[in-house]
Order: C-alpha cells, then sequence, then structure tokens
C-alpha cells in the first residue's frame, strides 16, 4: 500500500526492487494498488471505471465517494480474494500485505478489522511501516518509559524514572477531545469497522501475524508527519509512536507481533523495504 500521495507506481517498483534483491523475483506475485481520489485536496486522474475514494478515510477503511456501498477495506478484501483463488494461483503458499506511511496506517487498522483473514485458505502476515499514527486499542497512552531515548525527536533527552509507567490515562484529553476517536482510537468508528465490537477488534489485532518496520532515523516531522494532538498522544515521532504500539499490544494484549528498526532509514519507501531486516519479512521462505 502507498503513502498519502498515492503513488502506487514507485511503490511497485520499490518492493520489486527488494524482490531482486531477496532472490524472489520466479515465485512472487507484487500488487501495488493505487487508493486514486478526486475529492478535496485530491487532484488524480481516474478511468472511466475506476472507483474514486475520499481523500483521507481511505486508509481507516471509509467509502469511496464515487461508490459509498463499497469501503476501501473492502477492495482490500477482494484484491486478497483474487490472488487466493486456486484456479489463478494453484501453487500460493504466503500473502504479506504490507504498506509504508499512510499505507502503515491502512495495515495497521485493516490487520485488525478484515474479515477475510481466516478465510481464504492461505496464511496472510502483515508488515507495518512507519505509520504516522495506529488505532490504539483503550483509552491508555504511551509515557516517555514506552519507547527508548533514541526515538524522540533530537537534541531532546527526558529523565524517566526507573519505576515510571509505560502507559496511563491521557492528561491532554479535556483540550484534545478527539484523541480516542476512530481512527487513532476505537471510539466512534465508521466504514468497514462500524459493525465490529472492540473486543473483536483487539482479538483480531492481537491473534495475526503482523511486523512493525520502524526507521531508526524517523524521529522527524517529514513526509505528511501527523502533528494532530490524536497523534501526538501516541508519541513525540514515528519511530516512538511505532515501539509504544508495538510494546502495548504485545504486554497488554498478549500478542506476539515483532518490532524491527531498520538501520539508518528514515521515513523513505525504498530503504526500508530493500533493507536487510525487511527483505525475509517480506519474502518469507
Amino acid at each position: 500500500m502507498h503513502g498519502a500521495g498515492r503513488d502506487a507506481d514507485n511503490y511497485f517498483r520499490n518492493v520489486l526492487a527488494a524482490a531482486f534483491l531477496a532472490g524472489a523475483l520466479d515465485n512472487t506475485v507484487v500488487i501495488a494498488p493505487r487508493m486514486a481520489s478526486t475529492a478535496a485536496n485530491c487532484h488524480d486522474a481516474v478511468a472511466a471505471n475506476e472507483i474514486s475514494w475520499n481523500c483521507n478515510t481511505w486508509r481507516s477503511g471509509g467509502p469511496a465517494v464515487s461508490n459509498p456501498e463499497v469501503t476501501s477495506f473492502d477492495f482490500l478484501d477482494e484484491v486478497l480474494r483474487k490472488v487466493a483463488r486456486k484456479e489463478i494461483f494453484p501453487n500460493l503458499k504466503q500473502i504479506v500485505v504490507t504498506g509504508h506511511s499512510a499505507g502503515g496506517q491502512v495495515l495497521n487498522r485493516y490487520e485488525m478489522a478484515n474479515q477475510v483473514h481466516d478465510k481464504l485458505g492461505v496464511p496472510i502476515t502483515y508488515v507495518v511501516a512507519n505509520p504516522s499514527s495506529y488505532a490504539w486499542p483503550d483509552a491508555t497512552r504511551p509515557t516517555d518509559a514506552a519507547y527508548s531515548v533514541q526515538s524522540h525527536a533530537p537534541g531532546y533527552i527526558p529523565e524517566v524514572p526507573a519505576n515510571a509507567a509505560a502507559f496511563r490515562s491521557f492528561s491532554g484529553a479535556r483540550d484534545c477531545t478527539t484523541y480516542d476517536q476512530w481512527p487513532y482510537g476505537l471510539k466512534n468508528r465508521t466504514g468497514y469497522t462500524a459493525t465490529q465490537t472492540d473486543e473483536q477488534l483487539k482479538a483480531q489485532l492481537s491473534s495475526r501475524p503482523t511486523t512493525y518496520l520502524l526507521g531508526e532515523l524517523d524521529v522527524f516531522p517529514l513526509g505528511g508527519f501527523d502533528g494532530s494532538c490524536p497523534a501526538m498522544a501516541q508519541g513525540p515521532t514515528r519511530l516512538a509512536r511505532g515501539e509504544a504500539f508495538g510494546k502495548f499490544v504485545n504486554e497488554k494484549l498478549g500478542a506476539h507481533h515483532v518490532v524491527k528498526i531498520v538501520p539508518e532509514c528514515g521515513h523513505n519507501a525504498r530503504c526500508m523495504f530493500t533493507s536487510e531486516d525487511a527483505l525475509p519479512v517480506l519474502f518469507p521462505n
């Protein structure tokens, strides 16, 4: 899944390069869907029968502008259904769904919400790379104890007491009233996720195999960084937010998700996907 620029062509090239480096070109199908939009501030050219999505809510399972009965997660479900059809790919052994930046936001929400995970007869894993925000499973939020010192913005080193709690009630809730609303939290969900319960989403989130790929240098407010109050409640940088979320789902929800810090990579999809850390996750044997 591409980022906010909806540049599926670039993301296809990035993952094609990664497949080459992994020696996986001969046994891998690479699909890079485009979530085109002609709404609001998005001005994509769309084909005659191509769906136009909302400029923002395609990241969280929102309905299409041109076809409101279809959500972006319905669309992804159908892509996976087609790939898993035995008459098309009879030897398919594994599906890996990944996304970077805004595409990482898609993957975090889609991983916990999709209804095809256990129905396709093919194992699915998820790789969430450098999103600006996550759908936080409860009303708590991370403290400085939830992420490493290196994940803060350069030049800032907080003092963290040895016994400090990693998660606690959000002190800014009165001023940041949307901090726990979808897609930053589970309240007031719309679109694809609206019919599921909080407990169902938490159970699916914790049980599905997921890796968080986080750039070691993704600590600058670049590349469409979400500086809104609901996002800042999750941590000061993308790296901090990813470390905290992985810690939360593993320690509080009993998940066995993997957090990989990719050395020397910032907010750059090519660097992330072609790294030695990413290749075995994207192209499992």
